[in-house]
């Protein structure tokens, strides 16, 4: 191989690698986290034995909405919550809307929620030591802020048992994150894997 092949090889060769350098980089700082989610506060009075006639028929819940993002912002759409009887919701206990809302970088932000709650249903969940446990589902769509321009729409769904002990109230003082059902492909290995293959084909044709 003559001088000027073998410098054209490293010419190839480097620009390869700077290309595949900048598409790096350029997934990284436009990657986005979706928020975390979780359930702060729950009370449904018409499950509370302290009260006399516990007749109130709402449900009362706070939500805590994170976003992670250190550059990043995120446009919410309204965020739709469900009680139900069991991760399958067979039968629903009430309905939560939080309307839509904007949230900066790295902020968190609590939203309250009230909604008319179906007392049967509520009722008739088993209580083991006077404790219930309801499914709740959160769903909404986001769309992340970038400098000056919004991504498309990402719909983003999860969920959790919150157990509610016998004065209606969430059982564990701590927040109960919600987590997302679906399963989560490893978008680094995806386009890592990408990457290396356009790389090796790109060598392959030199």
């Amino acid at each position: 191989m003559s001088d000027s092949d073998g410098g054209c090889c490293r010419c190839c060769c480097s620009f390869i690698f700077t290309l595949g350098l900048t598409a790096l980089f350029m997934w990284l700082s436009l990657r986005t986290s979706n928020p975390k989610c979780s359930v702060e506060n729950f009370y449904l009075p018409s499950l509370d034995t302290t009260l006399k006639n516990p007749n109130d028929a709402t449900l009362n819940l706070t939500l805590k909405l994170e976003n992670t993002n250190k550059d990043k912002g995120i446009k919410y759409d309204a965020v739709k919550v469900t009680v139900s009887d069991s991760q399958n919701r067979n039968h629903v206990v009430a309905n939560v809307s939080v309307p839509e809302f904007y949230q900066g970088h790295e902020k968190k932000a609590k939203k309250i929620g009230t909604g008319i709650a179906n007392s049967t249903v509520a009722s008739q969940v088993a209580s083991i030591n006077g404790k219930r446990v309801f499914w709740v589902d959160l769903s909404t769509s986001v769309k992340f802020k970038i400098m000056f321009w919004y991504t498309k729409r990402h719909k983003i769904r999860v969920g959790a048992n919150v157990t509610v002990n016998a004065t209606g109230v969430k059982d564990e003082r701590k927040g109960i994150k919600l987590k997302s059902m679906a399963p989560r492909m490893g978008s680094f290995c995806v386009v890592m894997g990408s990457l290396l293959n356009f790389l090796v084909f790109s060598l392959l044709n030199f």
